[in-house]
């Protein structure tokens, strides 16, 4: 039986990789920048009033993401948010190989043009290093997540961590993943 290879990672490594080679004059592979990990992260400041919202924050982003995530916890104390050191405050996960391509798959297919009003991400929300950081206002355009048992919208936040040098290299890299950048 063959190992399962996500069809994301298979497009990457036959069409990607030739494409920007030959796009910034790569004389090597190992060059071209790729993909290291998709960080996820859904702050949820509203479970200090109710603490219910954490439990159903990571049944949530267990099922957008098939790996259980990790309660952040607060760093600090601040009185006028009635914040307590150590008071869960919200949901993070961290995917790499197969997990990574997949999401990545389900995100540009499925989800981004599941969002309303959708005309295509930020060009602009790149960190100087190649970096992406992407928000994404309602968790319910994931297909994973039945809207029935939804009880509050959580917005949250994905980082494409890839191994480019500078953001044009990051940018290409993305957008030739099938990135829907706005024009």
């Amino acid at each position: 039986m063959a190992e399962y290879v996500p069809r994301l990672h298979t497009k990457y490594q036959q069409d990607v990789v030739p494409q920007l080679m030959k796009q910034f004059a790569f004389t090597n592979k190992l060059e071209v920048p790729r993909l290291l990990k998709i960080s996820l992260n859904m702050g949820l400041g509203a479970a200090v009033q109710t603490p219910k919202l954490i439990e159903a924050a990571v049944e949530e982003m267990a099922a957008i993401t098939g790996q259980k995530p990790v309660v952040t916890r607060a760093k600090k104390a601040i009185a006028t948010f009635k914040l307590r050191e150590g008071m869960p405050i919200g949901v993070a996960v961290t995917l790499r190989r197969e997990r990574m391509w997949e999401f990545a798959d389900r995100l540009i297919s499925l989800a981004l043009p599941r969002v309303r009003d959708f005309r295509g991400v930020s060009a602009k929300a790149f960190d100087g290093r190649g970096n992406y950081t992407l928000g994404i206002r309602e968790q319910i355009v994931f297909p994973e997540i039945n809207y029935d048992k939804i009880d509050k919208i959580k917005g949250l936040s994905a980082t494409f961590g890839t191994t480019a040098r500078t953001d044009e290299h990051g940018r290409a890299l993305l957008a030739a993943l099938g990135m829907p950048f706005r024009k």
